[in-house]
């Protein structure tokens, strides 16, 4: 067994395969708030491609952790030289195995707020990147307005003067001594699944920074840019599995590796003033226009998850794949994509729909990824807003049938009540699950109560006619089952 770090890297399994440029000349020009598994199997992974093919070494990765689980993170780089392994497969189990290197740097804010800051204000940090959930960004789906309720915004709000602690603080910190010191700001980039994710990324320090320091809202309003991105690769959470796998496979000790799947897209709206990495070197697709590829993907794959998860763990289904390679879950999903997602879509340059939505088919019978329906299903409050309920609203307008999108929604609150149809329990994770719960006790006596969630559905649950599917959706589901009613609806 040969322990991961940078003295092992000759004594790996032939089939690993390892950094071939010299790490001591890379330098952290990206700081990423989010280390987490998505990051080191996406942006981390385009980055060390880019440094395989002799790309510029200023363009490293240096990670910041704003959540105190985040020590985990912490412990384990500082012990492996922040290398980390990159397995991927693909689906017919063809499976590799890469130390990624592009990380070499790494901040644990609730540790050391300054040293955090201090990175991120030096003029070497050219971009500043994120992957902090969909509600990280405390903007509200309903209203558009900046709504934040987690504990670090919420102090940081409280207290401008105390070291911040949240990822919009940190942002707001260290934009104002760059300010101060006549630098150029970083551009900000957000890669989490959002419709406009470099806008609400905006809207959200612009809302923050006018309440603590409104002087420098205006300067970042002025001179910041935020380009929005799309960013695409299947990636569950690491487990005890995964490191016993990589152990017994390759013989590596490597406490944080990270599996996905062999797909992977990026596309990038190309808006750096202080400069960018060269990532077209490494097919990241750099456009002046990111909209239709994010709504091709949050509207068909993201929608689509959403779907399978609260559906298939109803019919007593754990993984992803189970879902994918069953005949009639196959059918619905497709069904959705075709007959739902794709006629709110414009056009997406250089994309085969057909094409497109057969791949994701194929991706979701991936076995070898081992992917959960309960990773799918949760903080679904931030998720369903951005990724169904646009579809909704807009094939609603159009007169169209919306009963398979309304049966999504009866079947997230069903799963939200904690239990399967064969009585296994579920434990449903949301930041907004008491509110919600709060809702779903009222069914009994006021039905569709469920979908006066305000924050979540905003006017929705006042169509008379979505009440009324999506209450007979839930009798449905309790009479026969996620399966049957899939099949119901079966064109």
């Amino acid at each position: 067994m040969v322990h991961l770090d940078a003295a092992s890297l000759p004594r790996l399994d032939a089939r690993v395969s390892v950094p071939g440029y010299d790490r001591s000349r890379v330098r952290p020009g990206i700081v990423h708030i989010g280390v987490g598994a998505f990051h080191r199997a996406h942006q981390a992974m385009y980055l060390d491609r880019l440094l395989e093919l002799g790309g510029d070494p200023g363009w490293g990765v240096c990670g910041v952790g704003v959540m105190p689980r985040d020590a985990a993170v912490r412990d384990v780089l500082r012990d492996q030289d922040h290398l980390y392994t990159l397995l991927t497969r693909a689906p017919d189990g063809t499976e590799r195995a890469r130390v990624v290197g592009s990380v070499v740097a790494h901040h644990h804010v609730p540790d050391d707020p300054e040293a955090a800051l201090a990175r991120m204000a030096d003029p070497a940090t050219r971009i500043v990147s994120l992957t902090i959930t969909e509600g990280g960004y405390s903007v509200d789906d309903a209203t558009g307005e900046f709504d934040p309720r987690d504990e670090q915004t919420l102090a940081d709000l409280a207290d401008p003067a105390r070291p911040p602690g949240s990822a919009l603080g940190l942002l707001a910190g260290a934009l104002r001594r760059r300010r101060d010191a006549g630098t150029v700001p970083f551009a900000v980039v957000s890669c989490d699944n959002m419709p406009g994710n470099g806008t609400v990324c905006r809207r959200a320090l612009l809302s923050f920074t006018a309440r603590t320091d409104p002087g420098l809202s205006a300067w970042i309003e002025e001179h910041v840019a935020f380009p929005s991105s799309m960013v695409d690769r299947i990636t569950p959470a690491t487990t005890d599995a995964l490191r016993s796998q990589l152990a017994t496979r390759y013989g590596v000790e490597d406490g944080w590796p990270v599996v996905a799947e062999d797909f992977a897209q990026w596309v990038l709206e190309d808006r750096f003033p202080a400069g960018r990495p060269a990532l077209e070197r490494v097919g990241v697709q750099l456009v002046q226009d990111v909209e239709p590829y994010e709504l091709m993907k949050l509207r068909l794959l993201n929608a689509s998850h959403q779907a399978m998860s609260h559906l298939g763990v109803l019919a007593g289904r754990r993984w992803v794949h189970e879902v994918g390679r069953d005949r009639a879950f196959s059918r619905f999903l497709r069904d959705y994509m075709d007959l739902d997602a794709r006629p709110t879509l414009p056009e997406v340059p250089g994309v085969d729909l057909d094409a497109y939505c057969e791949e994701l088919l194929a991706r979701f019978g991936n076995e070898a990824v081992c992917d959960t329906l309960a990773r799918l299903a949760t903080d679904s409050s931030d998720r369903i807003p951005k990724f169904l309920l646009p579809v909704l609203r807009e094939r609603r307008a159009a007169g169209a049938d919306v009963r398979r999108m309304v049966l999504v929604l009866a079947a997230w609150s069903r799963f939200l009540e904690g239990r399967a149809e064969d009585g296994t329990p579920i434990e449903p994770s949301d930041l907004r699950l008491a509110e919600l719960r709060s809702h779903l006790a009222r069914e009994a006596e006021q039905p569709g109560a469920f979908l006066d969630c305000r924050p979540v559905f905003g006017a929705l649950g006042q169509d008379e006619e979505v009440r009324a599917m999506y209450v007979a959706a839930r009798r449905r589901l309790a009479e026969r089952g996620a399966l049957a009613c899939v099949q119901e609806l079966l064109r």
